[in-house]
This record gives C-alpha cells, sequence and structure tokens, in this order.
C-alpha cells in the first residue's frame, strides 16, 4: 500500500474518536516513572514482540482501545502465561493502566499509544500474534456515523493477516446493531471460522440498508441473502472477560452484550 493510499485510508476508518479528559496527577506520575519500560513509542517498522517483553516466548495477545485498562488489567494478571500489547490513543487511560501494571506488578503487557489501524499497518509482522481483543469500540449509533465503525471489511483482512493460523479474534459490544454487523463482517471472511454453535436470524438491518445496485461503498451493506439466511451467532462470555462495571449496570436494566469468536483458519 502506498503512503498515499494509507492516509486515505486512515482518513476514513481510524480505531478512535477524540474525546475530551484531563490527566490526573497519578495517571501523570505513572507515565512519567513506568512509561519508560512499559510504554512502546510507536514506529514505522515491525516490531520485535518477543525483544519487547524481555525475551519472552509466550503467546502474544493484541488489544485494541483499552480505554481505562481495568479490563486490561484484570485479564493480564488472570492470564499470566500469556503477553498483552495493548492499544490506545488517550493519555488518561494509558496512565490509568499504567498506574494499575505498577499497583499489580504486572510485568506481561505493554503499551501503545497510537491509533492502532497505523500499528497493525507498521509494526505488526503478518501471522505473529494468538489473539486480539477489541471490547466495546465505539458504535456509532446513528446510521449516518455506521461508516466510520471500526468493524468492516478491509480492517477485518488487515486483523486476520496480523494472526497465526489457529490464532483467535474476540469482540464484545452492548450495540446490537454493531453485533449484527460485526457478525455478518466477520462470518463473510473466508479465512476466519466462527467458534459459535448458534444460528440467529438479523433483526436490526432491513432492506433499506441493503446496498443499491452498482453502489461503491466501503462502509458495511448487508446483502438480501445475510438478511434471509441464518448465521452462526454469538458465544458465552469467555470467562477471561470481566464483566466491567458500566457492562453490570446495563445487565440489570435489561442490556444485551454480545461476545463473538472466530478463529483463523
Amino acid at each position: 500500500m502506498t503512503s498515499q493510499a494509507a492516509e486515505k485510508r486512515f482518513d476514513r476508518i481510524r480505531s478512535f474518536v477524540l474525546r475530551a479528559g484531563r490527566t490526573t496527577a497519578g495517571q501523570q506520575r505513572a507515565i512519567d516513572e513506568l512509561g519508560p519500560q512499559y510504554l512502546l513509542p510507536f514506529q514505522e517498522k515491525i516490531l520485535d514482540l518477543v525483544a519487547a517483553f524481555e525475551g519472552s516466548s509466550r503467546p502474544k495477545i493484541l488489544e485494541i482501545g483499552f480505554g481505562m485498562g481495568e479490563t486490561s488489567a484484570q485479564i493480564a494478571a488472570l492470564r499470566s502465561g500469556d503477553d498483552f500489547l495493548a492499544i490506545e490513543v488517550h493519555p488518561p487511560g494509558v496512565g490509568a493502566l499504567l498506574k494499575l501494571i505498577g499497583e499489580n506488578n504486572l510485568t506481561n503487557l505493554r503499551l501503545i499509544r497510537h491509533d492502532a489501524v497505523e500499528v497493525l499497518e507498521k509494526m505488526i509482522a503478518p501471522s505473529s500474534l494468538d489473539g486480539i481483543h477489541i471490547y466495546f469500540a465505539d458504535p456509532w449509533h446513528k446510521k449516518r456515523h455506521h461508516k466510520r465503525r471500526l468493524i468492516q471489511a478491509e480492517f477485518v483482512r488487515l486483523l486476520v493477516s496480523r494472526l497465526k493460523p489457529g490464532a483467535y479474534l474476540h469482540l464484545a459490544t452492548d450495540w446490537h446493531n454493531y453485533a449484527e454487523q460485526m457478525l455478518l463482517v466477520l462470518n463473510a471472511e473466508p479465512a476466519l471460522k466462527n467458534t459459535s454453535v448458534d444460528q440467529v436470524q438479523v433483526e436490526t438491518f432491513s432492506e433499506a440498508d441493503i446496498a443499491s445496485p452498482g453502489e461503491n461503498s466501503n462502509e458495511f451493506k448487508p446483502t438480501r441473502e445475510q438478511l434471509n439466511a441464518g448465521q452462526a451467532g454469538y458465544v458465552q462470555r469467555p470467562s477471561y472477560r470481566p464483566v466491567t462495571k458500566f457492562e453490570n449496570r446495563g445487565l440489570k436494566l435489561g442490556h444485551g452484550v454480545w461476545d463473538l469468536v472466530y478463529l483463523k483458519k
């Protein structure tokens, strides 16, 4: 891909949305004190994942968009036999997770503060990851903003290219329409196998959402066949993914949460 083409793509899809947020004194102190050890700089060359984790040959899991880092820290503590590379752009979240790393002595976490699309393109070698986590990515609720959603076919192909054969992709969302978009996009990717044994019918897309004849759009549009056919569905929340406070509040109010787990063929 040329740099011009890459710039065009990155203008269209990014792994984050800019939002306000102030870095606390404690978060900034964690950045200053622990950043040199655990925060990796963005670079336009392939990252040596083994060297980044001080020679560790443990499986390498990438997390895209960790927010304030509570889930990342809990998973890293639970799965001490794996190494986790977590990406976030917002300084308060980076500081918060670095603080948790220090408080819990989590030596199997490394962070990158940069757009995940560019990190994947520039720093992650093909077929080098054992897993990828994407939890509660911005759902862009309004239909006119759906083109900004991260999970589109082109980005999924990039994710798949960085996974080893047999590696997994785990996504979770609390927005039903985005869950169905994820499901349809991922089910249509020939290099992925849905691990669910359930069949579901599409509920939140209609005939009005189908692409017009001859329409050439990078935004996801379902086909009539996808709307009419049963789809391999969702999985129960894997035990390693903790329920966040925000998620728990939603569940008590009757809101849904959908987990999707795929394996690279």
